[in-house]
């Protein structure tokens, strides 16, 4: 049995400690906007949140979570208030067919998190793939999110 948070919620789950948390996420607790891709860790599209930091669950498996918090793009809004990343998402446009979308804004999160302004270096260093090219849009949302979130005198974090 393993016990683990996610988006604030406690789980238990009866599943083989090497199951991937992905498949946990999706078919065990119906939680589907980390995404699978390509099951290896590249694509990033299962971008996720341990403990505050950026994971693939893809590739994580859920013997690494008992006792610990998962956030996923499920676990960033504050009731109908958007998290910064996922106003500026709107407000940019970002989504073109969107099945990369959760992974870009838990990534984009994740590096908020680390500074409030962030650079071109600092966000081409984002690895998650996106296959129709709007990572001219992402960068702008991301601005746009550090700009919101300064203008609320916050930092853009996940409630974990």
């Amino acid at each position: 049995m393993h016990e683990f948070t996610v988006n604030g919620r406690e789980v238990a789950v009866d599943v083989p400690d090497d199951l991937a948390l992905l498949w946990v996420l999706r078919d065990k607790l119906g939680v589907r906007g980390p995404k699978y891709g390509c099951g290896i860790g590249v694509c990033r599209a299962c971008t996720s949140h341990l403990d505050g930091e950026e994971i693939q669950p893809c590739i994580t498996p859920v013997s690494e979570v008992d006792g610990r918090e998962v956030t996923t793009i499920e676990g960033l809004a504050d009731g109908d208030a958007l998290h910064p990343v996922q106003q500026a998402w709107l407000e940019e446009d970002v989504a073109q067919c969107g099945y990369c979308q959760p992974g870009q804004i838990m990534a984009a999160v994740a590096l908020l998190e680390r500074t409030s302004e962030p650079t071109d270096v600092d966000i081409d260093r984002i690895e998650n793939v996106c296959r129709c090219g709007t990572y001219f849009r992402i960068r702008q949302a991301i601005r746009r999110a550090a700009e919101i979130a300064r203008s609320a005198g916050e930092r853009p974090e996940v409630d974990g």
